[in-house]
């Protein structure tokens, strides 16, 4: 069956295009034309965005679940309220926590990463638990210890569904877990660190080639008896290729900032996320960041999650279209810079080689939106997912 997307103004990384029409066959987008060719079924844009759809690489849950629930009932869930938000693909994130809990995760998992009925999943993110102390942020430092070389081999050799993993790369024996990762074709992460910058270059050498949500819990300029050292923030600026991801959901980071990221790392160096926890979606109040049972109590206000005694934040309560909408609000980018930002710059960045653009032979990941980032209909891999009639 070929489905005819018409009537929409199309959004590719330097331009947008009125009144082309997205041809999409067997989950595939088989052509862009402006060309009226034969079709079983069309969906009518009126006028609105068509766009890549956003990938999510780092997200903990969402609608009131958890990843770390370890529930096919979660997992679905929180796919199909990224979904209604306009993600395609979303990177189920694991926060600290025991060896046993990471590999139930993973079982789960790959039980029900096929019949999700949202976003799709694409594999796990473990952040964590090796980090340092110092900067845990709202991750419970019961979890939190050096590497363990036996643990994380393990893991790694019994799955190929982990696609990234964030650590501390301070820590002893970061080098050979970053080396032993990507091997495995795993992106090894820097995050939850106070590594200087000579040692996140280093580290960047290693394998260490992205930083998890920039300028949180990531060292910056910091003194000792009196001398100024560079931390991992002026390690992202110094190094052109390290790739960082941003928490845009206007509570983590203000508007300077976002611009200053921005324009010193570009459009094809960022990755937007939400890094959102179950209380995405949900009223006001009381939540939990992890799972159910050994998470972390955290209460949800002003449109983020934060420690109950309000010293930090404990995950974000935004959707992707939110992103999208406060870069091209707050830091002033161009829409197709913002989209990019949301999706050929994650897929690039995960080497997603059919995801992050409309184009011929690509997944028909497709977003279609309003001027004000309205979600009005979702397509994954060709099916449409989510519509607002």
């Amino acid at each position: 069956m070929i489905i005819a997307i018409r009537n929409g103004k199309v959004i590719f990384e330097n331009k947008i295009a009125d009144n082309l029409s997205v041809y999409i066959e067997n989950g595939k987008i088989i052509a862009l034309t402006n060309e009226d060719l034969p079709c079983d079924e069309k969906i009518d844009a009126q006028g609105r965005y068509v766009s890549p759809g956003f990938i999510d690489i780092h997200i903990h849950g969402a609608a009131g679940y958890d990843f770390l629930d370890n529930s096919a009932e979660a997992y679905n869930a929180i796919s199909v309220a990224c979904a209604k938000h306009g993600a395609t693909t979303i990177i189920p994130t694991i926060t600290s926590s025991t060896a046993e809990n990471m590999k139930e995760s993973v079982k789960v998992f790959e039980s029900v990463k096929d019949s999700c009925e949202g976003a799709s999943l694409a594999g796990i993110h473990f952040e964590g638990p090796y980090f340092s102390l110092s900067q845990k942020g709202a991750q419970d430092e019961k979890y939190i210890k050096a590497f363990d070389k036996e643990e994380y081999e393990g893991i790694i050799n019994s799955t190929s569904s982990v696609i990234r993993w964030t650590a501390a790369p301070e820590l002893e024996g970061s080098k050979e877990f970053g080396q032993f990762l990507k091997s495995k074709g795993i992106l090894p992460c820097t995050g939850h660190s106070d590594a200087e910058c000579d040692c996140a270059i280093e580290a960047f050498k290693n394998g260490f080639t992205h930083v998890t949500h920039f300028y949180s819990c990531t060292s910056s300029i910091k003194r000792i008896n009196g001398i100024r050292y560079a931390g991992i923030v002026e390690a992202a600026y110094l190094t052109d290729d390290m790739t960082v991801e941003i928490i845009a959901d206007g509570m983590h980071l203000p508007a300077d900032l976002l611009k200053l990221i921005y324009k010193i790392k570009g459009v094809k160096n960022i990755a937007l996320v939400t890094d959102s926890m179950r209380g995405a979606g949900m009223p006001d109040g009381p939540s939990i960041l992890g799972g159910f049972e050994g998470g972390l109590h955290c209460i949800v206000e002003d449109g983020v999650a934060k420690l109950p005694d309000r010293s930090a934040f404990a995950g974000s309560v935004a959707f992707c279209d939110r992103l999208v909408k406060n870069m091209v609000n707050m830091a002033e980018v161009s829409l197709c810079d913002a989209v990019t930002m949301a999706s050929l710059t994650p897929a690039t960045i995960m080497n997603f080689k059919t995801k992050g653009r409309l184009q011929g032979g690509f997944d028909a990941d497709i977003v279609i939106f309003d001027e004000d980032i309205n979600i009005f209909c979702t397509i994954v891999q060709g099916k449409v997912v989510y519509k607002n009639d």
